[in-house]
This record gives structure tokens, C-alpha cells and sequence, in this order.
């Protein structure tokens, strides 16, 4: 395989992965606004503060958006990673109920797939590569 279609595949990959997962956390964020109660009301049952909420869903939003355009993609995806895996921790962690246990494999996994685009960056079709040059 030739270097360039080596790169455009890589660029490609890595745009399509921020695409799908900062998309993921823009809805989620959004979705919150929409039934802000129903949201608070969730995290209070497992003795988070609901007024940690507007934080959530700024932050979801927020990072999301990097993700999505590439800009402070590692940040973005670091922090994104260690929200996700304290979200799974503190909201699925009831193995006994199978429904349970899969959200928290799914969490870890998204909080995998976040530290390896950590590692990654945003990739050369990124904002992150276009203000670097």
C-alpha cells in the first residue's frame, strides 16, 4: 500500500471516528436540555447532585464539538475518556442485571476508543493539523 493512500486512510479513520463519537456526545449533551428533570432526577437516584447537570451537558456539548471539528482533539478526548468511564462506573455498575453490565462494557470500550484517539489527535483532516501548519 502506497504511503499516500496509507495517509488518506489513516486521515479518513480518524475523521470518521471523531465524527461518530463527538456526534454521539453533542446529542447526549443536547438531548439533557430536552428532558433536563427526567436527567437531574437520574442522577440524583445514584447520589450524584443534579446541580452538577448544566456542567454535563456544557462539557458533553463542548467536547463533543472538538471532537467533531478537530480542534483540542487529545484534551477533548481525554477528558471525554475519564467522564465516560466514572459515568460507567457510578451509573452501571449493577453486574447482577445483564442490560447493566453491557452499558458498562459499552462505556469502557467508548473510554477506549477516546484514549486511543488520545493517543492519535485529531489526524491530518483536523483543525488541531490545519493551525499547526
Amino acid at each position: 500500500m502506497s504511503d499516500h493512500l496509507q495517509n488518506t486512510l489513516r486521515a479518513g479513520a480518524l475523521l470518521l471516528g471523531r465524527l461518530l463519537v463527538g456526534g454521539m456526545f453533542l446529542y447526549e449533551g443536547a438531548s439533557k436540555i430536552a428532558i433536563y428533570g427526567a436527567a437531574g432526577a437520574y442522577m440524583q437516584r445514584f447520589g450524584v447532585p443534579s446541580e452538577l447537570l448544566p456542567f454535563v451537558i456544557v462539557m458533553e456539548i463542548a467536547t463533543g464539538l472538538c471532537l467533531i471539528v478537530g480542534w483540542q482533539t487529545r484534551w477533548a478526548a481525554f477528558l471525554l475518556a475519564g467522564f465516560t468511564a466514572m459515568a460507567a462506573l457510578i451509573f452501571h455498575h449493577n453486574f447482577s442485571n445483564f442490560n447493566e453490565m453491557q452499558f458498562f462494557e459499552k462505556d469502557l470500550a467508548i473510554a477506549g476508543g477516546l484514549l486511543a484517539l488520545f493517543a492519535a489527535g485529531g489526524g491530518e483532516w483536523s483543525l488541531d493539523q490545519y493551525w499547526r501548519q
